[in-house]
C-alpha cells in the first residue's frame, strides 16, 4: 500500500509514541497533535489523508474535532475511546467517524483498522471514476454512485464515507439480505468477523438518516435495503 500522511490526535504520551512508531515503521508519515485546537490546526496545515483521533481531549474533544475537520473536507477517521458505550459510538459516527477502537487495543488491530480505511478510500475513488453518471432511484430514495450523494425527498443527506459505502453495498442488491460478515469484507474490507458490532453501529447511523425503516434487520443473519420500485 502506498504509503500515506496521517494525523494522530492523542494526549497520551506512551500511546501517542506507540502508535506513531509502529505507523512510521507501515512507512506512513505521522503527524502529531495534542489537543483539540492544534488538531484542528494541524489537520488545515498538513491536509492528512487519514485522522487517528482519540476522544478525550484538551481544548475540545474528539467529537468536536470530527465535526469541524468534516466540515473542512471528508476525510476517514478512526476514533480511539477508552469507553465501551454504544452511546458514545454512536455520537461518534454521527459527527463524521468512519470506524472506533477501544481502549486498550492492540497496535496490530489499529494497523489493520487504518489499512482498511485507506484501502476504502481507494476503491472508492475506483468507483467514482468508473461510475460517473450513474444514479439509481427507488421511490423517494435517490443515490448517485458516482459522485458520492443521496437524496431522500429531495433533501441531499450528509452519509459519512463509511455509511455511503454500506448504502451503496445493500442497495447493490435492493431486498436481498446480506450478512453482517459479507458487509464486514466489502464495505470495511476485513476477512474476520470480530467488529460485526460496527456493522450494527453503523447501520443505526445510517438510519437515523435515511429512515429507520428503510433498512430490514433479519435478526441473527443481516440487513436488507428496504426499497419500492
Amino acid at each position: 500500500m502506498t504509503a500515506r500522511r496521517i494525523l494522530l490526535v492523542e494526549d497520551e504520551p506512551t500511546i501517542g509514541t506507540a502508535v506513531t512508531d509502529r505507523l512510521t515503521a507501515h512507512g506512513h508519515e505521522v503527524v502529531r497533535a495534542w489537543d483539540g485546537p492544534g488538531a484542528v490546526a494541524a489537520f488545515e496545515q498538513h491536509d492528512p489523508d487519514l485522522v487517528v483521533l482519540d476522544v478525550m481531549l484538551p481544548g475540545f474533544d474528539g467529537h468536536e474535532v470530527c465535526r469541524r475537520i468534516q466540515a473542512v473536507r471528508p476525510v476517514p477517521v478512526l476514533m480511539l475511546t477508552a469507553r465501551d458505550d454504544e452511546a458514545d459510538v454512536l455520537v461518534g459516527l454521527a459527527v463524521g467517524a468512519d470506524d472506533y477502537l477501544t481502549k486498550p487495543f492492540r497496535m496490530r488491530e489499529l494497523v489493520a483498522r487504518v489499512s482498511a480505511l485507506l484501502r476504502r478510500v481507494d476503491r472508492a475513488a475506483e468507483l467514482a471514476a468508473s461510475t460517473q453518471g450513474s444514479v439509481r432511484e427507488w421511490d423517494d430514495l435517490r443515490l448517485d454512485v458516482g459522485a458520492r450523494r443521496v437524496w431522500v425527498a429531495d433533501e441531499e443527506i450528509h452519509l459519512t464515507p463509511t455509511e455511503f459505502d454500506l448504502l451503496v453495498c445493500l442497495a447493490a442488491a435492493p431486498g436481498d439480505v446480506l450478512s453482517r460478515e459479507r458487509l464486514l469484507a466489502e464495505v470495511w474490507g476485513w476477512a474476520e468477523a470480530s467488529g460485526t458490532r460496527t456493522v450494527d453501529s453503523h447501520v443505526k447511523g445510517l438510519r437515523a438518516k435515511i429512515g429507520a425503516d428503510r433498512i430490514r434487520t433479519v435478526h441473527g443473519v443481516g440487513y436488507a435495503l428496504e426499497v419500492t420500485p
